[in-house]
Formats: C-alpha cells, structure tokens, sequence
C-alpha cells in the first residue's frame, strides 16, 4: 500500500496505518520527510500499545529527530515494547542500560534485555553479547562465550562481529589459534565495509605463508557466495 492508502486509514484510528505513516514521514518515502510528523503519528500509534511505533517513538528520542532528545522517555517507549517482546526494542533498552543513558548504568540488565534480544535471533544483540562477555561486563570475563555470541553474529552479516570473531582466531582467545580463520573473517567484515577488518586482514597477511592466504581468501569467497 502506498502513503495516499495508508492515510484514510490512520486518520480514522488505525494503529498499524499510523505507524506506516510515521514510517513514511520519518524515510522521507513517497512524501517530504518530515521528523515532526513521523514523531506525531508514531505516538498515535504508540499510546494504542503497537509495538514497532513505540520502538520507532523511542528512536526518535534517542536521536532527537523530530522532537527533543529525551533519553528517559526512549526508556519508557522502548520498554513497553520490549514487554511485548519485540527484539530490537529489548536490544536499544540493553544498549541505553550498558551506555547509562535515561537509566542508571546497569551491566547486568542491560545482559538481561541483549539476552532476551539475542535468543529471538536479532544479530545487533549478539554481537554485543559478545562484547559483554569479552570485556567481562554484567557477566564473568568468559572468551568462549563472546565467540559463541560473536559467531552468531557474523553469520547474520553484522561486521563488527565478524571483525571481532577475526581477533579472536588471531590471538587464539575462546578458540584455537587460526591465522586462516581469521583472516577469512577480517576479508568478510572488510567486503561489508568494515574499516578495521580490512586493515587487519593486511596486517594479518604478513604472519601467514602464500599457502594460508590462497585458503584464507578461497574460504571467504566461499562464505560470500552461499549468501
């Protein structure tokens, strides 16, 4: 359905139509974007309990588009969401807990929300995860678990874990050492334009033989091409 359809029926009440519409407004699709009235109908949405507007109405907060950065109310938006279930709302209520943004910084439950995000598959959560496990933050320091959470991550096309997963393999961190390995997975992060995995697989290159680079770069074209 286009703007010009969805609009009748967001005028007349219609949560998922409101939605649409502030999704419309807010891209800047199929009509000027317009923060302010992405905003206005992602509330209309929001306070009738849809899930995605109050996800998207937390953003907005978050970003101060549209309305004034408020990150207590991105709080509020993203957790009546998460209650709902909903993975990228749980991801950016773990992401403000960790920062201490409109909360108290909170390792632990910022865990509790990445958790609940990761095990519905959402490869952000994941990946930071994977982070809290590295760094031993709101969990024990516990390497093979970031590169179980990393691993996860990576498969979903999400660079920084397959970066991360890259310096795991190279310094032999929760699994085995692999130059190999590691280069495969800093030549991927790199294709998806991550800025540090490119410029690890070189760095990389200069610890391996001809031999390993030749697997290394197959193995990576190889990854690529079964997506």
């Amino acid at each position: 359905m286009t703007f010009d359809e969805w609009k009748p029926l967001a005028e007349q009440g219609e949560a998922e139509a409101q939605y649409n519409l502030g999704f419309y407004y807010s891209r800047g699709q199929d009509v000027e974007q317009d923060f302010k009235e992405a905003v206005r109908w992602y509330r209309q949405a929001a306070e009738q309990g849809f899930a995605e507007a109050q996800t998207n109405l937390g953003l907005m907060y978050g970003k101060g588009a549209g309305i004034e950065q408020n990150f207590s109310e991105a709080v509020k938006w993203y957790r009546l969401a998460a209650d709902q279930g909903l993975a990228q709302a749980q991801h950016n209520l773990g992401v403000l807990h960790a920062r201490g943004q409109g909360v108290v910084r909170d390792y632990m439950e910022a865990i509790k929300w990445f958790k609940l995000s990761a095990d519905q598959g959402y490869g952000q959560a994941q990946y930071n995860l994977g982070l809290m496990h590295m760094r031993g933050e709101g969990v024990p320091l516990n390497d093979k678990e970031a590169v179980k959470w990393y691993r996860l991550s990576a498969e979903q096309r999400i660079s920084g874990a397959q970066s991360n997963l890259g310096l795991m393999y190279e310094k032999g961190q929760g699994v085995d050492q692999d130059y190999v390995e590691a280069h495969k997975w800093f030549n991927i992060a790199g294709v998806n334009g991550n800025e540090v995995g490119s410029r690890n697989a070189d760095i990389i290159e200069k610890k391996m033989t001809p031999g390993q680079i030749i697997t290394a770069v197959g193995l990576a074209r190889e990854w690529l091409e079964k997506l």
